[in-house]
């Protein structure tokens, strides 16, 4: 999704106690920057506006989130739809992080040591060109990066309008060695997740008569 430059989305990101700028630093150490060490640890990749992070994060606080984004502009009005979730359930964001880094150098900044239990990926660019399509996050060649830091028995839960990139991504998922647990062509009316939050995409593509396609993937 283009978004226009927004000013303020650096200085406010900058200032935020949820924002890490340099998350190189924290490669295999994720845990100890929460307040709570010791909870589970799952990452939203490409959380765009945050409307899906800020939400999942606020209702589960057992459990400890890194959304990561490349956009500035994104990840500044993520920054303040967590705010305002957690404002409207009287809590501080003490266990949800956002960062601005390329998902496909995502090993830079995750291993082994960061023990992740669960990635959620929610409508990503489904890059239709072939020459394009190796930039998909569902893509082989990014499963085998997610391979290195997911734990055992860690899932995958994906979203998507595109019929295309859901077929590829079924593919590309049992290529890689991991086990399609559940699937389904009608989120909506076939839900395979114990809660589904609604992304600003999912609502928008709803609205048109589009489908939502989703799965759930586990590491072998």
């Amino acid at each position: 999704m283009r978004i226009r430059y927004k000013k303020w989305a650096r200085p406010e990101l900058e200032a935020s106690k949820f924002y890490e700028d340099e998350p190189e630093k924290w490669k295999g150490k994720w845990k100890e920057h929460f307040e709570n060490s010791d909870l589970p640890f799952m990452l939203e990749l490409g959380c765009g506006k945050g409307t899906f992070i800020s939400k999942l994060a606020a209702q589960n606080l057992d459990t400890n989130y890194l959304a990561i984004d490349l956009i500035d502009a994104m990840l500044g009005l993520a920054k303040r739809n967590i705010e305002t979730s957690y404002k409207e359930a009287n809590l501080e964001p003490k266990n949800v992080l956002i960062t601005r880094f390329d998902i496909e150098r995502i090993n830079l900044i995750l291993d082994k040591e960061d023990k992740v239990q669960r990635i959620y990926i929610n409508f990503c660019n489904p890059w239709p060109r072939g020459k394009h399509r190796k930039k998909r996050l569902t893509h082989t060649r990014q499963l085998e990066k997610y391979k290195e830091f997911l734990v055992e028995g860690g899932e995958i839960y994906f979203k998507t309008d595109d019929d295309e990139l859901f077929e590829s991504s079924l593919h590309y998922f049992n290529e890689t060695g991991f086990e399609i647990v559940s699937k389904t062509y009608d989120l909506h009316s076939e839900p395979i997740f114990e809660k589904n939050i609604e992304t600003e995409h999912e609502k928008m593509f709803s609205e048109q008569g589009i489908k939502i396609k989703a799965l759930i993937a586990k590491l072998r």
